[in-house]
């Protein structure tokens, strides 16, 4: 409930002055009475009109309460909203392969993957999202869904070993063209994050963003890793060891593939750069969302002005009766 004139309460700071006001009134009215013997009051009862003797000026303030919640205009809200959405179809293209398992991020590559993305997802409302990882094989984890909990929980179950190691870019984007090929969305995106070179599979990553172009799918790439050299954990009989293996990202290629279809290469050297990175690419991609809201009021002052002309009613047949007051 909202009040359409809130203002008129600050007339509320009169009653404690009326208050006040009758008290001091009453004081100075009343006789004083000399008995030269307490016994004489003993047995005298106070009646009715005695004890209810304020009864008309409780009415009084209530009337004033009463006629300024009214004057407030107390209201109530129904709202309808109808939304007109054109979403976005996503595609989340993960590499997954052994050398995700780096720790230049934390606590390694593919986990710091999986957190950003999982934000990503959260930040999304109406578009429909797919997960795609990929090694040597690429397959789709979850298909394009907005049911984000199966999607979150799917994403947490990716992990590296999941299929044969190597690096099939073009394979794997040709599996999130095939994804989207279908969709009728106003925009379809690929984000493809990787840290290694194309070394496995028969497709061509550039024909694939070629094609992703003659279907209006847009291809957002992200290389994952610091420049130089990573540490890389290896076990061994006396526990995890870390070497320093070379960060080999072939940028020119993600760079000619974000090219080909109008989008931009991202570099992350860390989780913060990478969180950078999700959050332009999710200002870029926003959903389209038209709302159009109807508002219906309901006034609610009528019972208020309803019970102060009741009280004021009843003060004026008390005081016109049992209270009336003779000169």
């Amino acid at each position: 409930m909202t009040f359409a004139n809130p203002a008129y309460f600050w007339l509320l700071l009169l009653v404690p002055v009326f208050i006040v006001s009758y008290i001091w009134r009453k004081n100075k009215r009343e006789s004083d009475f000399r008995y030269p013997d307490l016994r004489l009051l003993q047995g005298t009862k106070r009646g009715l009109r005695v004890r209810l003797r304020h009864l008309s000026f409780v009415l009084r303030i209530a009337v004033m309460i009463l006629l300024i919640v009214a004057l407030a205009r107390p209201q109530i809200f129904d709202r309808e909203e109808q939304k007109k959405t054109e979403g976005i179809d996503i595609i989340l293209c993960l590499d997954t392969s052994t050398s995700m398992a780096a720790e230049d991020l934390k606590p390694n590559r593919l986990e710091a993957a999986k957190i950003v993305a999982r934000d990503f997802v959260q930040g999304r409302q109406t578009d429909r999202i797919g997960l795609v990882p990929f090694a040597a094989q690429s397959f789709t984890q979850c298909p394009l869904t907005t049911d984000y909990p199966i999607l979150l929980s799917l994403l947490g179950d990716v992990q590296m070993g999941m299929v044969e190691d190597g690096t099939a870019i073009g394979m794997a984007m040709g599996t999130a063209i095939n994804r989207l090929r279908e969709s009728t969305a106003k925009s379809k995106v690929i984000i493809l994050l990787t840290d290694g070179q194309n070394n496995r599979g028969e497709l061509d990553p550039v024909t694939a963003a070629q094609a992703a172009a003659a279907l209006d799918i847009k291809i957002y790439t992200i290389g994952v890793g610091t420049r130089g050299h990573a540490p890389y954990p290896v076990k061994t009989i006396l526990g995890k060891r870390y070497q320093q293996i070379p960060v080999d990202i072939d940028e020119n290629m993600l760079r000619e593939i974000a090219d080909v279809t109008g989008t931009r290469y991202f570099r992350a050297t860390n989780e913060k750069k990478l969180r950078e990175i999700y959050q332009q690419i999710g200002k870029m991609e926003r959903s389209k969302i038209d709302v159009i809201e109807y508002r219906h009021v309901a006034e609610l002052f009528s019972p208020w002005l309803g019970f102060a002309l009741l009280c004021l009613l009843l003060e004026m047949v008390l005081i016109s009766t049992q209270f009336r007051k003779l000169p």
